[in-house]
């Protein structure tokens, strides 16, 4: 009966303080560390100040992201490696708006994926097989896509500025209205690749291979 009783009062209590919602319970477990707050077992944390420059401080440090609880667009989940392999293995193809940011994902087999509306900026893709993939509208900003088999894949409307994508196999892919601004397409094969309105402003094309249908 006591132990119910602390209980009611620790939720009372805990109902009066605001709560933040990360996008891992690891960044919860840190974030209630640093901002002396408490953790729900989960991905949320109970705080009795809400101070935005500190928790958007504490977040840039782990790179995390965060809202309130009942915020009307909610943090992504981060997708681990070992997560997205599992249900690779077993058949699964749509990781439609996965968080996949930083993550080490070089020399694997993800032919077929989708990642359209992903989060990969900063994440190590070289070498893998990414042949047919759906990268429609992802984030991949200053990602490693070096030696990358892109062939056929869907990166329509792909943010991918900073990208190394040197020595890449992009034929025929469709890069139509990608922003390709200040990427690395040196030794790239695009033959085939679909270009209309793709910005390649101040990308780097020494070596690339192009043929005379790539723009249409």
């Amino acid at each position: 009966m006591r132990n119910l009783l602390y209980r009611l009062i620790g939720l009372k209590s805990n109902q009066a303080r605001k709560i933040l919602l990360f996008d891992s319970c690891d960044a919860a477990n840190d974030i209630a560390f640093m901002l002396n707050g408490d953790r729900d077992g989960c991905n949320g944390v109970f705080v009795d100040k809400v101070d935005e420059i500190a928790i958007n401080t504490a977040a840039k440090l782990i790179a995390a992201k965060w809202c309130f609880s009942g915020a009307s667009q909610a943090v992504l989940d981060r997708l681990t490696v070992d997560n997205l392999l599992q249900r690779y293995a077993i058949g699964e193809r749509n990781f439609v708006n996965a968080n996949l940011r930083c993550a080490e994902l070089c020399s694997l087999t993800l032919n077929d994926v989708n990642f359209s509306y992903a989060k990969l900026n900063y994440a190590n893709l070289s070498q893998t097989n990414l042949s047919k993939a759906n990268l429609t509208s992802a984030d991949i900003e200053q990602a490693n896509l070096s030696d990358t088999n892109l062939s056929q894949s869907i990166l329509f409307r792909a943010n991918l500025q900073n990208v190394d994508l040197s020595r890449a196999n992009l034929r025929d892919a469709n890069l139509n209205y990608a922003c390709l601004n200040n990427a690395n397409l040196s030794e790239a094969d695009l033959r085939g690749a679909k270009l209309s309105h793709t910005d390649l402003k101040s990308a780097h094309l020494d070596g690339a291979i192009f043929d005379d249908d790539s723009h249409s």
